[in-house]
């Protein structure tokens, strides 16, 4: 039995910039801020010698069928068509609900390539894992989803994230001693609200992917332009600048299509910014799931108070990626 631990992620700034229908263009780039938490999706493969059916899937569903055709679960029938697997028993667990934009099914991609890799005996790199994921969801599997995800899955912290073309560059921002301690200090400031809503991604993201496409595009250059004022906040260590600008960004994202936002969505964040939130963004691709907001300290005990009935997940920095916590064979 193979069991992988792979973390979901908070993304901060450059969210859009990400999709390949933009820094795939000449003279383009994309780039996003964005860091792992210390809540994970598990997924264990072994294989199925012992029951009737040759495929046994545990998700939020149970599947037992002798037929990959039959399998309703996208992904993992392209992953037994792609792996070319005989047989398969695979079970999924989550730490946060899926479809709530935390990255939840790159974050599955990528976890389950890892374990089905780890089941086959084989050796995969960071870099293989990660053009793989990226290639099974994008071509294989044809979603429409940003990269980022899968970046952040297979590489995991707190990363600055450039993608050139074909290029990916990972740059680890909590390096130095000044930016762990802005590190630190950010993510004491960090409170995750779910919405109670959740959402399909690629269903929003279809509204707006086909806009990016303009080289001109003029919220994506904002969002960039986003990306670099947040580096320059971060080497001043002014964590309270980053809340404010958190609160741009989701001004900002709000253009790129009429579903990512809605009057409920608004309302909890306007609600989460009159009880002392400086600013604040609805994580993935929009139309549910959790809001981030920034709280300062001074004022974290009156916003909690005002958010007793959401719930409010705690959360801190993970600093690894997707990796094998369990393989039989090594006992």
């Amino acid at each position: 039995m193979i069991i992988v631990q792979t973390p979901l992620r908070v993304s901060f700034f450059g969210g859009g910039s990400d999709y390949p229908e933009w820094y795939m263009l000449p003279g383009n780039y994309g780039e996003v801020i964005s860091t792992t938490i210390d809540k994970y999706i598990y997924i264990s493969v072994k294989h199925n010698y012992y029951l009737q059916k040759k495929y046994m899937l545990s998700y939020s569903k149970l599947e037992l069928t002798n037929s990959i055709s039959k399998i309703q679960h996208r992904a993992i029938q392209g992953a037994i068509k792609y792996f070319k697997l005989n047989d398969l028993e695979m079970h999924y667990d989550g730490d946060l609900p899926a479809k709530s934009g935390m990255g939840t099914s790159s974050a599955f991609i990528v976890g389950l390539f890892q374990a089905v890799s780890a089941l086959q005996k084989k050796n995969i790199t960071k870099k293989e894992l990660l053009s793989k994921s990226i290639y099974f969801e994008q071509k294989y599997l044809k979603e429409t989803v940003g990269t980022q995800d899968q970046i952040a899955a297979v590489y995991g912290g707190f990363n600055s994230i450039k993608m050139i073309k074909n290029k990916i560059l990972v740059e680890k921002i909590d390096k130095t001693k000044n930016s762990k301690i802005f590190s630190e200090n950010l993510n004491k400031n960090l409170i995750l609200i779910f919405t109670g809503k959740t959402r399909i991604a690629q269903h929003v993201a279809k509204s707006f992917v086909h806009s990016i496409s303009d080289k001109n595009n003029k919220n994506i250059l904002t969002i960039l332009d986003h990306v670099k004022q947040a580096k320059k906040i971060i080497k001043k260590n002014l964590p309270d600048d980053f809340g404010y600008l958190l609160n741009e960004t989701w001004n900002i994202k709000k253009q790129f299509s009429p579903f990512i936002t809605n009057n409920y969505i608004n309302e909890i964040y306007d609600h989460g910014i009159k009880h002392g939130a400086l600013g604040g963004k609805l994580l993935g691709a929009g139309a549910g799931g959790f809001i981030l907001f920034y709280v300062p300290k001074n004022s974290r005990e009156k916003f909690i108070q005002n958010f007793k009935n959401y719930v409010n997940i705690p959360f801190r920095f993970c600093s690894f990626g997707s990796r094998v916590i369990y393989n039989s064979d090594n006992k």
